[in-house]
């Protein structure tokens, strides 16, 4: 079981700020593992689960360096793992991915100390020309036709990962964690308790009878596998011919394969516009995989662990890795969404035909 949910996440760039540039203890062990040109500037993008940076050279970004939290993933042969996927994905499917940076030696993963000793595992990815998608849409205003178009690709593209992984035969010593349901909820969970939430007593019960109701749904056996674990607009970026590049693989791991339609609404189940975009990812899942009844039911409760998922995450993670206005409405939106759930197990699908 995972035991580093309540690791206070990078404590050492508290000061570091977007675009801030990287403490020398980073930038001198990465340019000379990649071979970079002494004159690289590594910036800050964001801090999250992991660190991660822009390799500039001449003022031009050539690759973004991921650094990786110590004790997220302790085993340097998980995240390499991570990146043998990403390679199969580029290799056999239509999918966009990063490219993937090897070392001057050939490996995928640099482990290096910092002054005070602490272990640090990088990886280094090509780096992608265009926005992120969720920037691209908050541009344009809330257009929901907008986002109908983009989720229904975002459920194409989960489709495509999922025909892939199940029928791709990895290499021997293979490993991811997983998303199972004590890995997302509970005092066990990786991201933290969403009981550690500010939530009232009234609050507090409909959510664990929320989370109780999902768990029956969740009780039977349903198709697992290698999943993203976080395909949504924040980690697809998108080119100037409009084409899909799936980013951010750091969460991927084992679970039932909807869990992927769950991540896809992360922090935004409460929205009313939620219902048609959640349907218009069936519908572009749909045009490559089929889906059942029951795989609907299986869905709508994963939305529901994953929402109470993202609430404990915020018990554990800084205020401003999210927008101002979506960390407020954690902890009622939850709640509506619990509400919601209990109420009509089905609501996420009522913006279209299921």
């Amino acid at each position: 079981m995972n035991s580093t949910a309540a690791a206070p996440p990078f404590a050492v760039f508290d000061t570091l700020r977007r675009g801030d540039a990287a403490p020398e203890w980073i930038r001198t062990p990465v340019l000379d593992a990649w071979g970079l040109s002494p004159a690289a500037h590594l910036t800050l993008i964001a801090v999250s689960e992991n660190a991660t940076f822009r390799i500039s050279v001449d003022g031009a970004p050539v690759a973004v360096l991921r650094l990786h939290r110590p004790g997220y993933v302790a085993d340097p042969a998980q995240i390499a793992a991570e990146l043998t996927w990403m390679r199969a994905i580029a290799a056999d499917t239509d999918v966009r991915v990063p490219e993937v940076l090897p070392l001057r030696d050939g490996t995928l993963v640099h482990e290096f100390t910092d002054p005070d000793g602490t272990t640090w595992f990088a990886v280094a990815f090509g780096f992608v020309v265009g926005e992120v998608l969720e920037a691209t849409l908050a541009a344009g205003g809330l257009d929901v036709g907008a986002l109908r178009s983009c989720y229904a690709e975002i459920g194409a593209t989960t489709a495509a990962l999922h025909e892939h992984v199940t029928g791709w035969v990895a290499p021997t010593g293979f490993a991811r964690f997983g998303w199972d349901l004590d890995e997302a909820l509970g005092a066990s969970s990786r991201w933290g308790d969403w009981r550690g939430a500010s939530l009232s007593g009234e609050h507090l019960a409909v959510c664990e009878r929320a989370e109780l109701a999902a768990r029956d749904v969740l009780a039977t056996a349903t198709p697992t596998g290698l999943v993203h674990a976080d395909l949504r607009p924040s980690n697809i970026m998108v080119d100037a011919a409009g084409r899909l590049t799936v980013i951010d693989f750091d969460d991927c791991g084992t679970s039932r394969l909807l869990w992927d339609f769950a991540a896809a609404l992360s922090f935004i189940e409460h929205e009313e516009f939620v219902p048609t975009i959640a349907s218009a990812w069936i519908a572009g899942y749909r045009t490559v995989r089929e889906l059942s009844e029951t795989d609907l039911q299986v869905a709508a409760a994963l939305s529901v662990v994953r929402r109470l998922q993202m609430l404990g995450w915020t018990t554990t993670h800084r205020q401003d890795a999210l927008p101002p206005a979506v960390w407020a409405a954690q902890v009622p939106g939850t709640v509506e969404v619990g509400r919601r759930y209990l109420d009509r197990p089905l609501w996420l699908f009522e913006g279209g035909t299921r």
